[in-house]
């Protein structure tokens, strides 16, 4: 079952969220040290990480699927995300630098409609990054989580689909090499984890990240023109109020 918005909200909520946030958020600053002056567009249930980015970024946005639904974000401030057919995004043609896929693919499953849709509004010197939970990882194992929902997959499967699909994997990271483990003592040694891990099983993160650029010597079908603009406020309704995870 796919999570809604809302249960996802409320997992980074808990110790362990704030703690999975911050453990992801430190590999994306890493990749992406500078956005300033750049549009940042989130896919799937972003809005943990783009909260980083509000204040140095031109603009940030995210952009919610049919399956989880949207809530308002941020609580404070004027709404920042929308909700779309991951197939036909509201978004103009090459107007994006950076695309962030987290509690995405997972759920739509590897798709080229949906893939081609990113391609289309990422900008030439664009940069995407690709989050999905590592299928020989233990959290892809752990149902209370939402990294346990979904299809994991490895490295080189999503590897494989970025060429598909007309962009070039650069860089490939782990992340998340803590188990998942609800003691509140064993979750605040996750940086000890993370720093053992990466050195010496690094093929087994709970995560995989992969950043790509975009491929532009070769067509990718049909593009559209020039897309349609971003509403300023979600307007359809979320999903009804959920289920714990």
């Amino acid at each position: 079952m796919i999570p809604s918005a809302y249960q996802l909200r409320d997992f980074y909520k808990t110790l362990g969220g704030r703690i999975v946030r911050r453990l992801i958020r430190e590999k994306i600053v890493a990749l992406w040290p500078e956005l300033k002056g750049l549009h940042i567009l989130g896919g799937g249930y972003a809005v943990p990480y783009l909260a980083s980015f509000t204040a140095e970024a031109e603009r940030t946005i995210c952009v919610m699927f049919r399956e989880e639904g949207v809530h308002h974000w941020p609580d404070d401030a004027p709404n920042l995300t929308c909700l779309a057919d991951e197939t036909d995004l509201p978004f103009e043609t090459n107007s994006v630098d950076r695309i962030l896929l987290i509690h995405s693919l997972e759920f739509t499953g590897l798709s080229s409609p949906v893939m081609k849709e990113f391609w289309r509004i990422l900008k030439s010197n664009g940069r995407i990054l690709v989050v999905v939970p590592n299928r020989i990882g233990l959290w892809a194992r752990a149902d209370l989580t939402p990294f346990g929902r979904g299809t994991p997959y490895s490295s080189g499967q999503v590897q494989d689909f970025l060429k598909e699909n007309l962009f070039v994997p650069e860089k490939t990271l782990g992340a998340l090499y803590i188990p998942p483990f609800k003691s509140q003592t064993l979750l605040r040694s996750a940086g000890m984890w993370e720093r053992v891990g990466e050195k010496l099983f690094p093929a087994m993160g709970g995560l995989i990240f992969v950043e790509a650029s975009k491929q532009i010597y070769a067509g990718v079908g049909r593009v559209r023109g020039q897309g349609s603009r971003v509403p300023a406020e979600a307007t359809i309704p979320v999903s009804p109020e959920p289920e714990a995870i």
